[in-house]
């Protein structure tokens, strides 16, 4: 019974959510898609004709934001273990990132060319245990920043979502020493109980 009201309760806050009912108004597939706006109207990572990789892209929020700046003279990749239905200028890998031959048709389709931006928006299924989900999400984000020390530009910008934990602030340092500037936002578009907060890793060094 406590699990029904909860989960009642929040798909009543779901619905009344006002980014949800504006998604729906302007077309998003999904209320993140503001929280990239926002952050990229602040520090300006999407740029007509780049390379981006997606991963984590369904059902297609970032994606969809991205495919609007960067236009068909870019190249955007979206991975996702679900499906995502098709977005104009968007090519689409279903499968496990963390698979190895999910990695090469990402790979074939980079075609031997570095990335300019790779966006995670990335999370475990939350079981509600804290340090579970942090540990999970770190994970996670270790793995988007393996991919780009061998993919990412020098001075390419990587953005990921994360929790704020036990192993947060280790994960900080590593981006510290492979980019030249690291950014913790909290857009507007995250909910205010949500521990998740995005880190910019700017400008890959050399």
């Amino acid at each position: 019974m406590n699990k029904n009201r909860t989960s009642k309760s929040w798909i009543n806050k779901h619905i009344s959510d006002p980014y949800v009912k504006r998604a729906k108004v302007d077309g998003h597939r999904s209320r993140a898609a503001y929280k990239l706006i926002e952050i990229d109207r602040k520090y300006t990572l999407l740029r007509k004709g780049m390379t981006l990789v997606d991963l984590g892209s369904a059902p297609g929020g970032w994606a969809q934001v991205a495919a609007k700046k960067i236009t068909k003279t870019g190249n955007i990749i979206a991975v996702d273990l679900l499906q995502m239905n098709e977005i104009p200028n968007v090519n689409f890998i279903q499968g496990d990132f963390r698979e190895n031959k999910v990695l090469k048709q990402l790979e074939k389709k980079l075609n031997n060319s570095l990335v300019d931006l790779v966006i995670s928006d990335m999370a475990p299924n939350i079981s509600g245990i804290k340090a579970v989900d942090q540990s999970g999400i770190i994970h996670l984000n270790e793995l988007t920043l393996d991919f780009s020390k061998y993919w990412l530009k020098p001075n390419g910008n990587m953005l990921v979502k994360s929790f704020i934990g036990a192993e947060f602030d280790n994960y900080i340092k590593i981006l510290n020493s492979m980019f030249k500037k690291v950014i913790k936002v909290k857009p507007d578009a995250s909910r205010g109980r949500s521990s998740e907060i995005f880190v910019i890793g700017y400008e890959k060094k050399e």
